[in-house]
């Protein structure tokens, strides 16, 4: 079993590191890991950011944010990123990160862990649903889509 641990702001570069590949592998915008891990030092001295790596050095991490919110009694955790990297995939490493996360929500009381993830990923998509993650909700037949809008000068 793959080992996981709950990353310090000392962690910031390596998880900067980390998530600068992912979105480098899959051809997604990145300010790069200096600007990353300055945000991560800053977010992981709060309550609201929790960060796990698995392998020494760090193979993968799971990134999640928690928020409150009026239906649950606990926070809410978003898994903002899962990310291994690729010489370790198929390893176990996705799947210690994702129950590190369901645990470490529940540790902060938290009922719920939501995920996004793109329609076009279905390797992602399987890996989720077979760890027992849907896209509907209880009673509905038609998937949960997810919407959103960037809010900077130019749409106002």
């Amino acid at each position: 079993m793959t080992s996981t641990r709950q990353a310090t702001t000392a962690d910031a570069h390596a998880i900067a590191t980390l998530l600068d590949a992912f979105n480098r592998e899959f051809g997604s915008p990145t300010p790069g890991p200096t600007v990353l891990a300055d945000r991560l030092a800053q977010l992981l001295a709060g309550p609201d950011t929790v960060a796990l790596l698995a392998g020494q050095p760090a193979a993968g991490v799971a990134l999640l944010t928690l928020r409150p919110n009026v239906w649950c009694d606990g926070p809410v955790a978003l898994l903002d990123e899962l990310y291994v990297t690729p010489h370790q995939r198929n390893l176990g490493i996705g799947t210690a990160l994702l129950h590190a996360a369901e645990n470490a929500t529940r540790q902060v009381g938290g009922e719920l862990l939501e995920i996004n993830v793109d329609g076009q990923d279905t390797d992602a998509r399987r890996f989720y649903e077979r760890h027992g993650y849907t896209n509907t909700e209880p009673g509905q037949s038609l998937p949960s889509l997810y919407y959103y809008r960037e809010l900077n000068d130019s749409t106002a």
